[in-house]
């Protein structure tokens, strides 16, 4: 290690990652899963249903204990209602994207443009309305609406994730910017470890 650097910060082996819309949860959460040689769990994938359906809360829960149910695996997404007392519990590290609402509004305008263009199929239910992140008056049909309507609730229950965490000798790291993104991924090599 060169002199002066940060010693490397050790990751467990069930990662939860949250943090706001865009702020790079599933792009990190596939990198490091693959680094790492586990699964990667998209909660988006198993919460959306066709034509942007909404699954019951008992049915999402079950299927978040399902796919949670291995020895290893990195998760990404933040479901609060449900995650907080289904996931959150197994994770032994915890990972916060804590990007500005400046620039995870470019990136959802910049994705929803991409997306809808292309027509993308998205986790094989569901396709991007790009307009939609115009309806500024409706947090359900823009996700910029939403992150800025939910962001003070969302930073209370992070925090009181970080003091959990912190008193349970669980991981907890706050990462607020591209560079802390990519600082943290240069530390985990490989399937031999974190770091």
């Amino acid at each position: 290690m060169a002199a002066g650097a940060a010693p490397p910060t050790p990751l467990g082996r069930r990662i939860v990652i949250i943090g706001p819309s865009c702020a790079g949860k599933s792009t990190l959460g596939m990198e490091l899963a693959r680094r790492l040689d586990v699964p990667f769990i998209e909660l988006d994938a198993l919460f959306w249903q066709e034509n942007w359906g909404r699954p019951r809360d008992e049915d999402f829960c079950a299927l978040l204990r399902g796919a949670h149910g291995g020895e290893a695996w990195v998760s990404a997404g933040n479901y609060l209602r449900q995650a907080r007392f289904v996931t959150w519990p197994l994770a032994d590290t915890f990972i916060w994207l804590d990007i500005g609402l400046p620039t995870t509004a470019w990136r959802i305008l910049r994705r929803s443009w991409r997306r809808w263009r292309s027509r993308e199929l998205l986790w094989g239910v569901c396709r991007e309305n790009f307009w939609r992140q115009f309806a500024l008056w409706s947090e359900h049909r823009s996700l910029i609406r939403y992150n800025v309507a939910r962001r003070r609730a969302n930073r209370a229950a992070f925090e009181a994730a970080q003091r959990d965490a912190e008193a349970a000798g669980k991981t907890f790291l706050r990462l607020r910017s591209q560079r802390d993104v990519e600082r943290l991924l240069s530390r985990v090599d490989g399937p031999a470890g974190a770091g």
